[in-house]
């Protein structure tokens, strides 16, 4: 599959971008001292920034994808410190989640991006089982994911990003390939779509209520 112009764009970003990790990690290292700002959905100011949110969202999961070698977790993470939603531990469950443990499963922006969507789409009663906000919203996410990375699958989107298909705990030829390819460099793009494409679809929500 030919990868869209908008993701060869972005991955071409993405390959020439002078990455500062010093920075990066200080604000990661404060998040997991202080754990993420709790605060109150503020919908007006929301409305007014989308744009400079979207941006900032996009960018802080591929930074955090860079920092920590986990789409997953860089997905889930630019998410929840946007919005004020969950905590570390969190952040944390999602590191099995690249590619379902790097088997070639789903991808782990799809996994991150439906765990802050839990969060933020699911009802307060935990029982209430007929809110089917949740499913509206995650089956929203996954069509216009797919349509922009064309597929859910890692192996898919690393055929797309990477030039091939990789396992990198199949062997250390395996593992030398995947990194010979950029792939700390280049993989961020898709959680940087996949948490620009949540947060759009939670702002989106915001918009809809009166």
């Amino acid at each position: 599959m030919e990868p869209s112009q908008e993701l060869k764009e972005r991955i071409e970003v993405l390959a020439q971008r002078q990455w500062d990790l010093p920075d990066i990690k200080k604000r990661f290292d404060l998040l997991v001292e202080k754990g993420i700002p709790q605060k109150p959905i503020d919908r007006e100011e929301i409305l007014r920034d989308k744009g400079e949110i979207l941006n900032r969202v996009q960018q802080r999961a591929e930074e955090y994808c860079y920092l920590t070698r986990s789409c997953a977790k860089g997905s889930a993470l630019a998410l929840l410190e946007q919005f004020g939603l969950g905590n570390m531990e969190i952040v944390k469950a999602m590191a099995p989640f690249p590619g379902l443990a790097m088997s070639g499963g789903i991808c782990g922006p799809v996994a991150g991006g439906l765990a802050v969507m839990g969060l933020y789409f699911s009802d307060p009663d935990l029982s209430n089982f007929e809110n089917p906000r949740h499913y509206l919203a995650a089956r929203e996410f996954l069509k216009r994911f797919k349509k922009t990375l064309g597929s859910l699958s890692c192996l898919d989107i690393q055929e797309q990003v990477l030039g091939g298909r990789f396992d990198p705990f199949a062997s250390p030829e395996e593992r030398e390939g995947f990194n010979a390819t950029g792939a700390r460099e280049k993989c961020p793009v898709a959680p940087g779509l996949g948490a620009r494409i949540a947060a759009e679809i939670i702002i989106e929500s915001l918009a809809k209520k009166k």
